[in-house]
């Protein structure tokens, strides 16, 4: 049952997230709060030890609070600040939230060069009311980092500390 719980929540809520933020331009609240409240109740039954985590709600705080200032300055949005605060719990104060930090920065600023070149574009101007490209086309929307975030997240996840358990325990 908590290997189910570690195999679908974390990336459902990642591809979730990403769909929405394409889509829509927000990230429910309900997503950054499944993955904490999941996490909250799953990690201790997989005997992670209570200084382990401690740390994994440290590392979320940490981006929560430099995510914030971030959104405070206007340069992310809400729902992305609370995403990666919500992801970097997952992943604890270890290399994998390096890697997620770092993949899900690549991947925004590649994210950020296409939909500025296709904004740029002929093809924005055909393709402006199309559902899934209206809000790429839209030069008054920000950038739907949501979907870095996502894949990020999905990127890094199979070496996280529950997955790695998740896996451990189905081999044996």
């Amino acid at each position: 049952m908590l290997e189910a719980l570690i195999f679908v929540v974390f990336p459902f809520c990642m591809v979730f997230a990403a769909l929405s933020d394409m889509l829509s331009m927000t990230i429910a609240n309900r997503v950054p709060l499944l993955l904490i409240a999941v996490f909250a109740l799953v990690a201790p039954l997989t005997g992670m030890e209570w200084s382990t985590y401690g740390l994994h709600f440290a590392a979320g705080a940490m981006v929560l609070c430099a995510t914030f200032a971030l959104f405070a300055m206007g340069g992310m949005g809400g729902g992305d600040a609370k995403l990666m605060a919500a992801t970097a719990l997952w992943m604890g104060f270890d290399i994998q939230l390096v890697q997620y930090l770092l993949i899900s920065t690549a991947l925004g600023g590649l994210l950020t060069l296409g939909i500025l070149l296709y904004r740029g574009s002929v093809l924005a101007m055909f393709t402006r009311h199309n559902q899934f490209l209206q809000h790429f086309a839209d030069e008054t929307n920000g950038i739907p980092y949501g979907i870095a975030l996502g894949v990020g997240g999905l990127i890094t996840y199979p070496d996280s500390p529950l997955m790695v358990w998740a896996l451990a325990r189905l081999a044996s």
